[in-house]
């Protein structure tokens, strides 16, 4: 099979002097994405040779806490989304959002 189109993705991290991100701005053309501002960026990699993930975590300084919790969860929901996508494990997909309510519970970030 060919490649037919790429898409490019690109993330810039302005940093401080001490190389602690201050401002993080993203660029998806395909998605209309131009120059938007971000607080964090989590990045996964799939290393199909070593069988390992490659990742990448950044946040401002200025994220708030709350926002990072808020961040975490809905990382964790699409985690549990994603895999059921890509597995069809129905029955570990609902126990990852049973985890995910559980974790959101526990921060507060739902009512019980």
């Amino acid at each position: 099979m060919a490649v037919k189109h790429t898409s490019k993705i690109t993330f810039k991290v302005g940093l401080d002097d001490n190389r602690i991100p201050e401002e993080i701005t993203w660029n998806a053309e395909d998605g209309g994405i131009k120059d938007e501002a971000s607080k964090a960026i989590m990045l996964s990699v799939w290393d199909h040779k070593q069988k390992d993930t490659l990742r990448m975590d950044l946040w401002t300084k200025d994220m708030p806490v709350d926002e990072m919790k808020q961040f975490f969860h809905q990382t964790l929901v699409s985690m549990a989304n994603s895999f059921e996508r890509a597995t069809n494990d129905e029955k570990m997909s609902a126990t990852m959002r049973d985890f995910c309510d559980y974790f959101a519970e526990k921060l507060e970030l739902i009512q019980k």
